[in-house]
């Protein structure tokens, strides 16, 4: 359009020379009608044709009025009266966080947010997120150019303080920290789909507690696991013990069952056939046994 604008000024301003016999002031008329000429020429060509890179879409205005309809990346031909404004269609990611320089504003950016129990936590988060490519022309109608400002950011930390207030300080920091970010990010990805945005993920980098309620809750871990471990050895020794039990139990009832099933007569016939196979060994001779108070001699050749 500059080229264009350029190039009328030039051949209005070679018209308005006067008309004189001079060779110089000839010459002047006729190659500023041929630039004028050229740079309207190569102004409109340009003004018809642009071209976007990979993960951009244009939004066309036309005398300050969106168009529906979107360019594509790569070269696209358009109306030269029409203004295309680039639109970053991939995977954005603004992160707040108490470090400097780590953040998208330099400083302390981290969100304070108070939870049920009244205690303030410091968060640190990063939202990963993209302009829907068929919601771009009603984004910059609607709200502008500078989206980030008044969508993600502001959205962003009225959902964590929100939410916040639903858990205590030792829920988000120990158990509940993974509950608590699937919960916001429902409720951001609702906020930021009705203005054109799509929501990919929200990673909750860190969330700090003050000093003497971080070391109350380690201590009180710390004391929890101390417990399980000792719950876990009771049960040990209760099974140990319980196996012993059995275990005695077992010789008990195997002695009882044992002496009240061997008789005189049996334990008798036992003895006799003892006896007897020691008899028939090699180096048996003679066995002398007892019977109801006399001898019994056997040989054994």
């Amino acid at each position: 359009m500059f080229l264009i604008i350029l190039g009328v000024i030039l051949f209005i301003a070679s018209k308005s020379v006067a008309v004189s016999n001079q060779p110089i002031v000839g010459a002047v008329k006729k190659y500023g009608s041929i630039l004028s000429v050229l740079f309207i020429s190569i102004g409109f060509v340009s003004s018809c044709i642009v071209q976007l890179n990979a993960g951009q879409i244009g939004v066309q205005s036309l005398f300050g009025k969106i168009q529906s309809r979107t360019l594509s990346e790569g070269l696209n031909i358009v109306n030269p009266l029409v203004s295309v404004r680039k639109i970053d269609v991939k995977t954005q990611n603004y992160t707040m966080s108490a470090k400097h320089n780590e953040g998208d504003i330099e400083g302390d950016d981290a969100i304070r947010a108070l939870t049920k129990d009244g205690l303030e936590l410091v968060i640190d988060l990063s939202v990963l997120y993209r302009v829907s490519a068929s919601d771009a022309p009603n984004l910059i109608r609607l709200v502008g150019p500078d989206y980030i400002d008044k969508i993600v950011r502001p959205i962003t930390r009225t959902k964590i303080r929100d939410n916040s207030v639903y858990y205590d300080a030792v829920e988000l920091y120990s158990t509940k920290r993974d509950e608590y970010q699937a919960r916001i990010t429902k409720d951001i990805e609702v906020e930021f789909k009705k203005r054109g945005l799509i929501l990919e993920n929200i990673l909750v980098r860190n969330i700090t507690l003050p000093e003497t309620v971080k070391k109350a809750i380690e201590e009180k871990i710390r004391t929890e696991q101390e417990s399980q471990k000792m719950q876990y050895v009771l049960s040990k020794e209760k099974q140990e013990a319980d196996r012993k039990r059995v275990e005695a139990q077992g010789i008990a009832d195997y002695q009882k069952i044992i002496g009240e099933g061997l008789s005189d007569k049996q334990l008798k016939y036992e003895q006799i056939k003892a006896y007897k196979e020691l008899a028939n060994s090699e180096n048996a001779k003679v066995i002398i046994m007892p019977n109801n108070g006399s001898n019994i001699i056997v040989d054994g050749k």
